[in-house]
């Protein structure tokens, strides 16, 4: 009887086949429309001028062309800091900023996590609070740091304000709650050190937390300009020269296009292929007592 109930329970929470299909017919009406800022993006990046400015406009293009991408390449190379210089300060403040503010994030956030120790809480709740605060509302509180140091003008003055970054120490500390006491436990009785179980137990079972910090933080530095920090046009991203070329008006719209496109295709990129990763670690690492 026991078995039997149990089967007619689990029947009962299926969905039916026309279940099934509603639900991937809806699904895919909302996935279509989230994807029609991207599609669009992508084919005005292929549209010649007359095409951007017609009314109404057309989200396929009709007539694609590479002019865009053209007149962009064409206007880097006018630039005396050469186009190159400027893809590499765009990722090294990047990789700099993510490599460093992951590590920190969590090796800050173990003893947060699995540690007792006086000022607990109270450093905690000040992590918290800091999450409340816009970046333009602590703008100025890091030019000054900043400047004390003798960071402006340089990498410093980006990367290491990314170090600080408040959502990291949060999440991580958060993911790390949840690796049971008993793994480390047992850990420190097969004679493994602080640095031995923080390198080989815990950050591999928080592989969803940092997996997903890197994505967040990634798009967030590869995006910035500098702008306030850095003056030297040799260290300037490549977010500063690409503005600066689309500020030419509307005759630059085309290349105003390809710009978005090429900037927006790499961090989209690195999330098509930590996506899987991030799904897979997800569903692989719950653990209880």
């Amino acid at each position: 009887m026991v078995n039997l109930a149990l089967r007619l329970r689990k029947k009962r929470m299926n969905r039916s086949f026309m279940g099934n299909l509603a639900m991937f017919l809806f699904l895919g009406v909302v996935g279509a429309f989230m994807a029609l800022p991207l599609v669009y993006a992508i084919n005005a990046a292929f549209k010649p001028l007359d095409e951007i400015f017609l009314f109404p406009p057309t989200l396929f293009v009709r007539n694609p062309t590479l002019t865009n991408f053209v007149d962009l390449m064409t206007l880097l190379g006018q630039s005396w800091v050469p186009f190159s210089r400027y893809i590499f300060n765009t990722v090294f403040i990047t990789g700099m900023g993510v490599v460093g503010h992951v590590l920190l994030a969590s090796a800050a956030a173990y003893p947060l996590a699995k540690h007792q120790f006086p000022g607990k809480t109270l450093l905690f709740t000040t992590v918290v609070l800091a999450l409340m605060f816009a970046p333009q509302v602590t703008a100025i509180p890091n030019y000054m740091i900043m400047s004390w140091i003798g960071f402006v003008d340089s990498y410093w003055a980006v990367i290491v304000p990314a170090f600080a970054f408040p959502l990291g120490l949060y999440l991580m500390k958060q993911f790390m709650e949840q690796i049971p006491d008993a793994l480390i436990e047992a850990a420190k009785i097969d004679g493994a050190s602080e640095y031995r179980i923080f390198w080989q137990v815990i950050m591999p079972n928080v592989k969803p937390a940092w997996m997903t910090l890197i994505i967040l933080l990634f798009q967030l530095l590869w995006g910035t300009d500098g702008n306030g920090f850095i003056y030297s046009e040799e260290l300037k991203t490549l977010h500063f020269a690409t503005n600066q070329i689309i500020q030419g008006g509307i005759a630059r719209a085309g290349v105003g296009a390809a710009v978005a496109l090429i900037l927006m295709s790499v961090p989209i990129t690195l999330f098509v292929f930590s996506q899987s990763r991030i799904i897979e670690t997800m569903a692989t690492s719950g653990m209880k007592e």
